[in-house]
């Protein structure tokens, strides 16, 4: 690159970074600060530790994410000067280009967390699998879909705790859920939200005859209580059962493990992930109280589509994914159209081509 297309990149770069100050709303942010810090000042709050915490983590991300986009503003204006003042030939002119190539990073990344603005896309994200129709195929199926996303978030640094696991008849799971705590955790998983379909040679078919499944996967931004509807403890309906866990103190010996049935929408959610019965109940409700939220908003938002006499078909039950391991390899969204032919990848949690593609497509 010339003198002049570095200074036009720089040019560029310093022009997307003021657009993402403004997309990621900055200023709100940096008002935001300072209130933050005031109220974790205060001896009280640490009353409540989950509250403090919680504090003390936004204010971090958001002490980081003004710092980093202020940064990328000032280092395009000073590395475009000082490319203005070098010669082509000097070693200051190439490193003034690398530093350029550096920011133009920087900023590509930044151009990428302008797609989270949904109002729960910071939320975490309570994932659950079902095996559709197929018995040990679709539950084989659904263990893997599992397995890939659990891989996807460890590749990404977030931490999963697995909620509740039914196992299958022989192999694989009938369903599992999971919570995903990382960031924008389900600002990006909500894009796996919907029917999975693989199509490959059955390891479970003696005549190794060619199979498809179906799995589905269900997104739901984990809500606080707070921002949550109220649920009357008489829509109910509350069971405890031994945990299936693999072993350890308790496990199988007490009911632990906690299912809550919400009798008007028919809504189930279980937990066994802990010891106690008590926190087991604690987190099914806070799953529950996240689930009849999305739904309520679901359906005031299908009422103002009805009213604008649009029509907007439900994502909830379309294909949204084809895996094809035979006769030939590829994953293919029915969305966006990105595809691959590295399956391998894909299933072990190579998401990100995929999760950016349709974050793309929604906000066009």
């Amino acid at each position: 690159m010339d003198k002049h297309e570095v200074v036009s990149l720089l040019q560029e770069l310093g022009e997307k970074g003021k657009t993402i100050y403004t997309l990621l709303r900055i200023e709100e942010k940096k008002k935001e600060i300072p209130l933050l810090e005031a109220a974790l000042s205060e001896a009280s709050i640490w009353d409540t530790p989950d509250i403090a915490t919680k504090k003390g983590q936004r204010l971090t991300v958001l002490q980081n994410e003004v710092a980093e986009v202020e940064q990328i503003v000032r280092d395009s204006k000073d590395i475009q000067s000082l490319v203005e003042l070098s010669d082509e030939d000097s070693k200051d002119f190439t490193e003034m280009l690398t530093q350029a190539k550096l920011l133009q990073k920087k900023v590509a990344k930044l151009e990428d967390k302008t797609l989270f603005d949904g109002r729960y896309d910071d939320h975490a994200a309570i994932v659950s699998f079902a095996a559709g129709a197929g018995g040990t195929e679709a539950q084989d199926w659904a263990e893997m879909l599992r397995r890939m996303v659990m891989r996807y978030a460890e590749k990404k640094g977030w931490k999963t705790t697995l909620l509740d696991e039914s196992r299958g008849t022989e192999v694989g799971i009938k369903s599992a859920t999971i919570r995903i705590v990382g960031e924008f955790a389900y600002g990006h998983m909500k894009a796996e939200h919907g029917v999975h379909r693989l199509v490959r040679i059955s390891p479970f078919d003696a005549e190794s005859m060619r199979h498809t499944s179906f799995a589905s996967i269900e997104v739901t931004p984990e809500i606080d209580s707070a921002g949550a509807v109220e649920i009357d403890p008489k829509e109910l309906r509350i069971d405890t059962f031994m945990s299936s866990g693999k072993g350890g103190q308790s496990v199988n010996t007490t009911y632990s493990a906690v299912r809550v049935v919400h009798i008007p929408t028919g809504i189930t959610v279980s937990c066994q992930n802990e010891r106690s019965q008590i926190q087991n109940k604690e987190t099914a409700l806070r799953v529950l109280q996240s689930k009849l939220q999305i739904l309520q908003e679901k359906a005031e938002e299908e009422k103002r589509q009805s009213l604008r006499g649009e029509h907007k078909t439900a994502e909830w039950g379309n294909q949204i994914r084809s895996y094809v391991l035979h006769p030939y390899k590829m994953v293919k969204d029915a969305r966006t159209k990105h595809e691959t032919v590295d399956t391998d990848a894909v299933l072990d949690g190579e998401l990100d081509p995929f999760v950016y593609a349709y974050l793309r497509l929604i906000k066009e």
